[in-house]
């Protein structure tokens, strides 16, 4: 399949590229292909062609049952290579299977559905009628209408992490709204962003209103500077939503920026202890520890500390790692070395800093290839400590200790992040009054619903960033409020 996808898509047409990157399976580092990396130019036209579609093509001025139409037939075609889309995500991504049909690609196209659903609410709005007393001494009757209008072009960034997931994220509720699109996918995970290229020119969208161009920081710095772009959506690390932050304040272009997360997994006392040690090693070890919004610190009542630790080192040691194309396979790799790397560092880290080392914590014997780490579990930890407060993106947990609900509360809001977290514990009013006090843009109480809802906005605060993605919420965000006025009598 990656043969076929060798080259850009701008304006509706494939755009060559003279540079390209070896792209590594993470499981065995064999070569899955060879992509395009764009540069200057193709970010130049890129952008032409999305501000040619906006300002002067039909795709902000479609009603939004044309929209959808158009946009119903994309996902259409998406499905139809849904076995293939899936096999990337396992290959490109590092995923397991089961992971990568589930999360990776049916959730994110659950939303996508929801948001064509969404995107039929009314535009415009009628405001209350205003009575305002005229200079003759009448009573002046007056109206408004706000109108919602797309924003306008918008460059979309994603990461390596969940590459389908986010990218139909973004793309889907910026056309959705009628803006046109750019989208830059990490360099380690192009393919899953181009074959939306073929999927756009089999279905026919109009020319320039999605575009995909590849590239390291220098494409992406350009599609975050340049004037022609209003908005950028950005999933990545912390340090690079600043970075992007900073480089599209001079032209005061929208930025929404859904960053890393150090989030708190809160375990009562009364919590059952096997539910709350699953949803624990689930917090650190779905996609490897790889994913901004799991619940890596386990904040546990010292009453049941001791016990929970247990039940969750023999539930990460009863865990298969392998290759992910094999079904069976519960843990897969990291993305790259670099990623490795940074996991043992953060061990020798939390062990010079007093934590205690439970479980894990080094490469697995029997991987001569491919970037395998075992899951990792500390204990003792202090949530001062670095290991507590910053983002690993690989699969450790740690347990901090506590007595009473204050002192939970205190530690889980102890971080620079603020974007998921998660209470356990059989008294359910009390859990919810405590995910009210929780600072941060979700809490989970005993396991949530269940699923990612598609209507829930989804999002943080503080350094996990801000703006919100998903429902109503997420396609406002593509949006601005224009007040219009009319003197009724």
């Amino acid at each position: 399949m990656v043969a076929t996808l060798q080259s850009l898509y701008i304006d509706g047409e494939w755009a060559t590229a003279r540079d390209r990157d070896v792209i590594l399976n993470p499981a065995d580092e064999s070569v899955l292909g060879e992509a395009p990396v764009g540069n200057a130019g193709h970010v130049d036209a890129a952008l032409a062609a999305a501000h040619t579609a906006f300002h002067h093509g039909p795709w902000p001025h479609l009603s939004a049952n044309e929209r959808q139409a158009k946009l119903t037939a994309f996902l259409d075609a998406i499905d139809r290579r849904s076995g293939e889309i899936i096999d990337l995500i396992v290959a490109e991504a590092g995923s397991t299977r089961g992971l990568a049909q589930f999360l990776q690609y049916a959730t994110p196209m659950k939303h996508a559905r929801t948001t064509l659903d969404v995107m039929l609410r009314p535009a415009q709005t009628a405001l209350p009628i205003d009575l305002t007393p005229a200079a003759d001494g009448s009573t002046m009757l007056g109206g408004h209408v706000l109108s919602r209008e797309p924003v306008g072009v918008v460059s979309a960034i994603t990461a390596y992490n969940f590459p389908f997931f986010l990218n139909i994220g973004k793309i889907i509720p910026a056309m959705a709204a009628g803006c046109t699109v750019v989208l830059k996918p990490s360099p380690y995970t192009p393919f899953e962003a181009l074959i939306l290229g073929q999927i756009a020119e089999e279905v026919g969208l109009p020319r320039g209103v999605l575009n995909i161009v590849t590239g390291g920081a220098d494409v992406g710095a350009a599609l975050t500077t340049d004037k022609r772009v209003d908005l950028v959506t950005f999933t990545g690390s912390d340090t690079v939503g600043a970075a992007i932050q900073a480089q599209a304040a001079p032209t005061l272009k929208r930025v929404l920026l859904e960053l890393g997360g150090k989030s708190a997994l809160i375990v009562r006392a009364d919590a059952d202890i096997q539910q709350a040690a699953m949803a624990g090693v689930m917090g650190f070890t779905i996609h490897c520890g790889q994913g901004c919004a799991l619940t890596t610190r386990h904040i546990v009542h010292n009453a049941i500390r001791a016990r929970y630790v247990e039940a969750v080192k023999q539930m990460i040691g009863a865990m298969k790692i392998g290759n992910p194309s094999d079904p069976s396979v519960q843990l897969g790799p990291l993305i790259r070395e670099q990623a490795r790397t940074r996991s043992e560092s953060y061990v020798e880290i939390a062990r010079a800093e007093g934590a205690r080392l439970v479980a894990g914590g080094k490469r697995p014997a029997g991987f001569d290839k491919g970037f395998f780490f075992e899951p990792t579990l500390f204990n003792d930890v202090d949530n001062a400590h670095r290991i507590a407060q910053e983002e690993v993106f690989g699969p450790i947990g740690v347990v901090i200790g506590f007595d009473t609900d204050e002192e939970a509360i205190r530690i889980a809001n102890d971080s620079n992040f603020g974007l998921g977290g998660g209470i356990y514990s059989r008294d359910a009013g009390k859990a919810y009054a405590m995910a009210l006090a929780i600072r941060a843009g979700g809490v989970a109480i005993n396991g949530g619903a269940g699923t990612m809802s598609s209507h829930a906005p989804f999002g943080g605060i503080k350094r996990s960033g801000y703006g919100r993605e998903y429902g109503i919420e997420g396609l406002n965000e593509f949006t601005y409020m224009k007040s219009i006025s009319f003197h009724a009598a």
